[in-house]
C-alpha cells in the first residue's frame, strides 16, 4: 500500500466510535506498566474527573490521526505541556519515570493498537494482512509526536503481535494499578449520575479484552458463563453498530475535532487581544 492508501485504512479503522469501548482495557494495560501507574497516581486527577481526562487522551488520539497539521501541532503541544510535571526520581521500590519518556510513550500507544485490533477482530472477524499491518503502522504516530519516533515499533502486525506477546509477560499489576481501576470502573469515579447504569457492562467487557493473567492480577471474577455473555454482548454490538448510520458512528471523532478546532480558535483570539 502506498502512504496514502494506508492512512486511509486506518482512518476508516479509527474513526468508528464503537473502538471506544476498548478505552478502559487499554488503560489498564497502560497502568500494569509501573512507570505509568506511578505517573497516574501521583498527577492524575482520573478518579475525580475521568471525564476530562478521557476527552483529552481521546482529542490528542482523534487529532493526529485526523486532524491537519495545526491541529496535530496544537494537540502535542497541550499535551507536552500537560506532562512537564510528570516525572519523579526513582525510589522506596518505585522505579524512575517521565511522561516524555519514549519507551512508555510506545506502550501506552501499543496498548490502544492491540486492544484496537482485539475488540475490532472480535465485532467483525479478522482483518486481512495488508490492513493489519497499514493499522499497525498508523498507530505508531500517537507515540512518534510526542517524544517516541518511530524507531522500535513494528513495521507488520506480526511483527507488532510478537512484540507484544512478549511486554505483556512482563507486566506488573501493582497496588497503585489496582486502586485506580477500583475506581474507574465503579461508582467512586465521577460520572455524571446516568453513566452508571453503564458501568457493569463497560467492567465486562474491559474484562474480556485483557489477557488473562492481567484480567487475574486486577481481580476480575471471570467464569465460563461471564466469557458467554461477554461473548455475546460483543456479537450483539457488532452487528447492530454496522447498520447505525456513519454519522453516528463517527460522531465521536467528530465531536472531538471540533473541540480541538475550538480551542485553537480561541486561542487564537487571546493571543491577538494581547497584543
Amino acid at each position: 500500500m502506498r502512504d496514502q492508501d494506508e492512512l486511509e485504512v486506518f482512518r476508516r479503522h479509527g474513526a468508528e466510535g464503537v473502538l471506544l469501548l476498548g478505552g478502559g482495557a487499554a488503560l489498564l494495560l497502560q497502568l500494569a506498566d509501573p512507570r505509568v501507574a506511578h505517573g497516574v497516581v501521583r498527577h492524575s486527577d482520573f478518579r475525580s474527573r475521568p471525564l476530562d481526562r478521557l476527552f483529552g487522551t481521546l482529542d490528542y488520539i482523534y487529532a493526529v490521526g485526523f486532524g491537519d497539521e495545526e491541529t496535530v501541532r496544537a494537540a502535542v503541544r497541550a499535551v507536552n505541556a500537560a506532562h512537564v510535571p510528570v516525572r519523579a526520581a526513582a525510589g522506596e521500590g518505585r522505579p524512575a519515570y517521565s511522561a516524555f519518556d519514549a519507551d512508555a510513550q510506545r506502550w501506552v500507544a501499543s496498548t490502544l493498537a492491540a486492544v484496537a485490533l482485539d475488540l475490532r477482530e472480535r465485532l467483525w472477524g479478522p482483518v486481512d494482512e495488508a490492513t493489519g499491518d497499514a493499522i499497525v503502522r498508523g498507530y505508531a504516530a500517537v507515540g512518534h509526536h510526542l517524544q517516541a519516533t518511530r524507531e522500535g515499533w513494528p513495521e507488520t502486525r506480526a511483527e507488532f503481535d510478537a512484540w507484544w506477546a512478549d511486554r505483556a509477560e512482563r507486566l506488573a499489576v501493582g497496588d497503585e494499578a489496582r486502586a485506580v481501576a477500583r475506581a474507574l470502573l465503579s461508582r467512586e469515579a465521577g460520572f455524571p449520575a446516568g453513566a452508571t447504569t453503564l458501568l457493569a457492562p463497560v467492567r465486562l467487557l474491559t474484562a474480556a479484552l485483557l489477557p488473562a493473567a492481567v484480567r487475574e492480577a486486577y481481580g476480575f471474577r471471570w467464569t465460563a458463563r461471564t466469557e458467554r455473555v461477554a461473548n455475546g454482548w460483543l456479537r450483539g454490538i457488532g452487528v447492530v453498530w454496522l447498520i447505525l448510520p456513519r454519522a453516528v458512528r463517527h460522531a465521536p471523532m467528530r465531536a472531538s475535532l471540533r473541540r480541538t478546532r475550538r480551542r485553537i480558535r480561541y486561542a487564537g483570539l487571546e493571543h491577538r487581544g494581547r497584543r
